[in-house]
């Protein structure tokens, strides 16, 4: 787990960005992590399941990327 990544509770629905999104602190930085999927796009709510496997996706992406500005966007299928 990547201390220096802190979730915030405010798991919504930007229908501008067409995107499930919530906000982090990391490492005292503000970012906004937009999950890109048909699948989720799908669902009215998403559960704390769901919730913690999406931060464990932020995690491992941070493992082998930068994010560029106070935005992150991850894609998945």
């Amino acid at each position: 787990m990547n201390q220096a990544i802190l979730f915030n509770d405010d798991l919504v629905f930007d229908k501008e960005q067409d995107a499930w999104c919530f906000t982090a602190l990391l490492s005292g930085q503000s970012v906004t992590i937009y999950f890109h999927s048909m699948q989720l796009k799908r669902l009215d709510e998403i559960d704390n399941c769901t919730k913690f496997d999406l931060e464990e996706i932020v995690e491992l992406w941070l493992e082998k990327n930068e994010p560029e500005g106070n935005t992150i966007n991850i894609q998945m299928r």
